[in-house]
């Protein structure tokens, strides 16, 4: 597990001396309540698009991972990231909290980790002759849960009231942890040797569920002569990113994601999306409503992400696979004839007929 504070002092070192572009106040007074919206909605966008873009320099490739991650982050969401060895999993994450001048802190889960390594527990201070709360690394504003599902059931649901609750029960307290709050987790898919399933609970709560697959050829070529430059053996080095956001940064997007207009029939489409999946042949089981919220939040996030003033269908579509795929399980005999979640789930979008606005 990583010391907290060098992940504290780390952040402090990236945060830069001024504010921030969403920060700052506009001098002049707006004509109007719609031309200052406006006007905030397009600052909140271009320091969005500004953080992908420095992610992009350091993640090569990978275009649609990194918008879903900014996605979840800009509607409050958590992120379960799974892929083969060696994509940059660890690497997209650290590069983020690089973007984030708020707390990081990164668990290595392994089998033997206890509850309270992650959330804390109570020791006997024998100065006072009194036990004290000792916090542990999930208080923070960024955290990276490495190889989740190589903890056991216990350890696993440590995280459940703070990803749900942005809180943390210790001794009878139950202690907030400061917004803003984004777990990301990685698994490997390939590695079952000691690991454990996340069981379904844990899995409704991450808002999305990223594959990572392998770069296209170009993009594996511009890699490797990367890294074969660096004396550090397989170690990928880069330009650091630039620090463009605060804690109450990442809380205005969110916030101004949260106000994005949605026509009704919208959300009355991403509600019939989620639904579907729960009667939908070939799934044995679907979504929950916890689906629907997410498409929409989902959706608004992505609309402000690309610029736009109000959310459309294109929208729902675009979050709709990462958010669908851990919350429904494929029936036994298409598992059996090789077909995956994301296939059955395709189907089923190109079928639900979306609105036109």
């Amino acid at each position: 597990m990583d010391d907290k504070n060098d992940a504290r002092g780390d952040a402090a070192a990236q945060r830069p001396a001024e504010t921030s572009e969403l920060a700052q106040d506009d001098p002049s007074p707006p004509l109007d309540a719609r031309a200052h919206l406006d006007q905030q909605r397009h600052r909140a966008s271009q320091l969005a698009q500004a953080v992908r873009h420095e992610l992009h320099k350091v993640l090569l490739g990978q275009q649609a991972v990194i918008d879903d991650v900014l996605t979840a982050l800009i509607a409050g969401g958590h992120v379960l990231i799974e892929g083969v060895p060696g994509l940059g999993k660890t690497l997209l994450v650290r590069a983020l909290a690089r973007c984030f001048s708020g707390e990081f802190a990164r668990i290595q889960f392994t089998p033997d980790l206890m509850p309270s390594d992650v959330t804390g527990h109570a020791v006997y201070d024998l100065a006072s002759e009194q036990f004290r709360l000792r916090k542990g690394p999930v208080f923070t504003h960024l955290l990276l849960a490495d190889e989740i599902n190589r903890a056991p059931a216990k350890t696993q649901a440590a995280l459940l009231e703070a990803m749900q609750e942005r809180q943390v029960t210790l001794e009878g307290r139950a202690l907030p942890i400061a917004a803003p709050f984004m777990v990301l987790a990685t698994q490997n898919p390939v590695e079952q040797d000691g690991t454990y399933p996340l069981p379904e609970a844990e899995l409704d709560r991450f808002m999305l569920k990223l594959h990572m697959d392998y770069p296209e050829a170009a993009e594996e070529v511009a890699m490797v002569r990367q890294v074969t430059r660096s004396p550090r053996a397989d170690m990928l080095e880069t330009q650091p990113p630039r620090t463009l956001l605060h804690p109450r940064d990442v809380v205005t997007l969110q916030r101004i994601a949260s106000e994005l207009p949605i026509d009704d029939q919208v959300v009355d489409y991403a509600v019939r999306v989620a639904r579907a999946t729960r009667t939908w042949p070939g799934l044995s089981s679907g979504a929950g409503p916890r689906a629907s919220i997410a498409l929409v939040r989902g959706a608004r996030a992505r609309a402000l992400l690309r610029g736009g003033h109000f959310v459309i269908p294109d929208d729902v579509k675009g979050c709709a696979l990462a958010v669908l795929r851990h919350r429904v399980r494929l029936a036994v005999e298409l598992d059996i004839d090789g077909l995956t979640a994301d296939q059955v789930l395709r189907q089923l979008l190109d079928q639900t007929p979306a609105p036109r606005l």
